[in-house]
């Protein structure tokens, strides 16, 4: 019998699958289709302070290999959350789940996740970073290693559950921002968040989607995140949840090779709801193929020797 358990940041986990926020909704869902608690967990819909519709429509395109999307982070807001999904979840999914949390000031952060910590539901806080901050010229908080820095200290003082900063990987080197979370007490990186892409409709000859350009991901940006957690993995020495490109049982095994502890499965979750499920299913066929006892073992795997 092969063992899919891995443990993220002092939680064990049946299985390193992860449904990437966004992807997911909050889970109940999902619950219609199949028993959600055959998941490692699932990163639930970002959530910020106040509710947020979003932004305008047209906001998902479709790309060869991929889509893009500009959703906007519509949530109903972390009261809401706490009320309202949060309650419903508990009726169908019984282990602990991970709070995506977004911003758009150092305190939205803190405030949100502060909100956040009193729930018994949340195991983990994923951050995600790539949110424009309003008091520094809209530049994303992401990109510069003392914002992301500030979050992730802001963040660490209000919460006593671990803490994974989501990083963007739209920067020169994403290793630096890494060291600047490990550097401020993040308990662990989750990357690669969307890369920054465009479709143009060549009747109107404009920009597809409304806000013009959006967040590009699917199978074809799998050896550009391969690329960057095997770079972070050598660079900090905190668990790393990888995501980008996910969509088989041989692609998690390929990226907690490259350095992932788990792996978070996004865009396939769009074309297929029981994509999780099946790569669930497949991972200890695949395990047994190429002779892999514990997925613990291969952490990392790709840089020995």
């Amino acid at each position: 019998m092969v063992n899919t358990k891995v443990n993220l940041c002092g939680i064990e986990m049946d299985n390193p699958v992860i449904p990437a926020s966004g992807t997911f909704g909050f889970g109940y869902e999902f619950a219609m289709n199949y028993d959600i608690n055959l998941l490692g967990t699932f990163s639930f819909k970002g959530t910020t302070k106040e509710p947020r519709f979003g932004n305008p429509t047209p906001r998902i395109a479709e790309t060869p290999c991929g889509m893009l999307n500009s959703v906007g982070l519509q949530n109903p807001g972390v009261d809401k959350v706490i009320s309202e999904e949060l309650p419903r979840l508990k009726a169908c999914f019984k282990k602990p789940v991970m709070a995506n949390v977004s911003g758009f000031s150092v305190e939205d952060y803190a405030y949100t996740c502060e909100k956040l910590d009193q729930e018994s539901q949340i195991g983990w806080f994923e951050v995600n970073v790539s949110c424009p901050n309003v008091h520094g010229g809209g530049l994303a908080f992401g990109t510069d290693p003392k914002n992301v820095a500030a979050v992730t200290k802001a963040v660490k003082k209000v919460t006593t559950k671990p803490v994974i900063i989501k990083l963007s990987p739209n920067v020169t080197d994403i290793t630096e921002i890494a060291k600047a979370c490990e550097s401020e007490g993040a308990d662990g990186v989750s990357l690669i968040n969307t890369l920054l892409g465009m479709r143009i409709n060549l009747k109107t000859k404009k920009p597809i989607l409304a806000n013009k350009a959006g967040g590009f991901s699917g199978p074809a940006i799998k050896p550009v995140a391969l690329r960057m957690v095997y770079q972070v993995y050598e660079a900090v020495k905190i668990p790393i949840v990888g995501m980008g490109g996910i969509s088989t049982a041989e692609d998690v095994i390929e990226m907690m090779l490259a350095g992932a502890t788990a792996v978070e499965v996004g865009s396939a979750n769009l074309v297929d709801p029981f994509a999780c499920k099946t790569i669930i299913k497949n991972l200890p066929m695949v395990m047994e193929k190429y002779r892999i006892d514990n997925l613990t073992d291969i952490i990392g795997g790709a840089h020995n020797g």
